[in-house]
């Protein structure tokens, strides 16, 4: 990568390099492991004059996104956040107003977890989501999904058959596509003159300061400061006006912006958030460092934990088959020698194999009937909703081992015995 896809400036600088891991959601069935499989470079970089965080575009959207293993549902923390967040979404856009005929598009809606609280409102909606299992789902729990990618020509489609939208909402994608200008303005073809935006999106000031590195993957091909946040919504003609600090995903922002002719002046939030980040040096090198040297040293205590383990003849499965694992196992060099498998709520993933390292992925019963001494947790940015479902763990004397941002093993507590 020579220019930045923002700004078009060569001034690139390396942040980490992770190697060449295969696509992270890219699971195996039995059948292809004895096949080749391609893997990419893994290089997070800055531009140092628009300091956007980006890797690569190796792969493309329509490689990962048409067929995606992936389903938000299967987080119950994750439906309640959704929860939470049409109800607060609902009262700052003003959408369930009388008389109102509000219009609610999500870009990415994947198997509908958010939008279906919107459709138990009675209000007006739409999905926009490009791959086909995961829309067919949100189909199926009742709300209305167009299966396509969003570009400025999908958002002014949209906008002539069903009216502007008076709330957008872009959760967890904005890192997700590589041309940012064309995907910012669809945001803006599809929103009301002075309607609402909402993106939710990994914060780059946690990701660094919590050594949060298996967040980066193919799939993610920008990381974001409020900073470079507000250059990147400039593009399309959209302002940032508000933003939330949010605990998802290790700690994420939520930007709200507005058609930049409705946007007002910004929230003291704003100015708050941005001050944050000078202080945390990332617009300028000093900021990324260091975060190279912190990675490495994250790598080297897990495989330590794991070899010792190994040596000492304890067993240790993983939880989870999250994409942020896959770079972290990747990263690690980990086997099914170190990692006998791992388990997964989701049944698309049953009987499949992770890309690259080829451990076996189960469901969760597993864990139970084997009773390992160990349980590596790779959505750890769930912590304390799975300490408390793998409370079970207690029952053998097992515990609970989190690789991020550094080694810890926790002892769970037993589970409450009802009367």
């Amino acid at each position: 990568m020579t220019r930045c896809r923002l700004c078009g400036s060569q001034a690139m600088a390396s942040v980490v390099d992770l190697g060449a891991t295969p696509p992270c959601e890219s699971f195996l069935a039995a059948d292809q492991l004895d096949l080749p499989e391609p893997a990419y470079p893994l290089h997070l970089q800055v531009c140092t004059d628009c300091w956007l965080a980006q890797i690569p575009p190796l792969i493309t959207p329509e490689e990962t996104f048409k067929e995606y293993a992936y389903f938000s549902s299967f987080s119950t923390s994750w439906v309640e956040h959704a929860r939470t967040f049409v109800a607060g979404a609902v009262e700052r856009a003003g959408l369930d107003a009388e008389g109102s005929d509000a219009f609610v598009v999500e870009v990415a809606s994947n198997d509908g977890y958010l939008l279906k609280h919107v459709v138990d409102r009675g209000i007006r909606c739409l999905g926009i989501e490009p791959s086909v299992n995961v829309g067919a789902a949100a189909r199926d729990k009742g709300v209305p999904t167009l299966t396509e990618f969003l570009s400025p020509e999908t958002g002014a489609a949209v906008r002539a058959e069903h009216g502007p939208a008076n709330l957008v909402v872009a959760n967890n994608v904005y890192a997700h596509i590589p041309d940012v200008v064309g995907f910012t303005q669809g945001l803006r073809a599809l929103v009301a003159d002075d309607g609402w935006v909402s993106v939710e999106v990994q914060h780059l000031l946690t990701l660094i300061e919590e050594n949060q590195y298996d967040t980066i993957y193919h799939e993610h091909f920008q990381y974001y400061t409020v900073a470079s946040a507000i250059r990147a919504l400039a593009s399309g003609g959209l302002t940032l006006v508000d933003v939330e600090l949010l605990p998802t995903h290790g700690g994420s922002i939520r930007l709200w912006a507005r058609p930049a002719e409705a946007a007002g002046e910004p929230s003291q939030r704003v100015a708050d958030v941005l001050a944050r980040e000078k202080a945390a040096g990332l617009q300028e090198l000093s900021g990324y460092a260091e975060f190279s040297a912190r990675v490495a040293k994250v790598r080297r205590d897990l495989l330590k934990f794991l070899i010792e383990a190994a040596e000492r003849g304890e067993t240790v499965v993983g939880y989870g088959a999250p994409g942020k694992g896959n770079t972290l196992l990747n990263h690690c060099g980990i086997r099914p020698d170190l990692l006998a498998y791992t388990v997964d709520r989701n049944p698309y993933k049953h009987g499949r194999f992770t890309p690259g390292t080829r451990i076996p992925i189960l469901p969760p019963e597993r864990i139970a009937a084997d009773r390992p001494d160990y349980v590596l947790v790779l959505p750890w940015n769930l912590r304390a909703e799975l300490v408390e479902q793998l409370s079970y763990v207690h029952d053998w004397g097992g515990r609970l081992v989190f690789p991020i941002p550094e080694l810890s093993i926790v002892e769970v507590a037993s589970r409450k015995v009802e009367a």
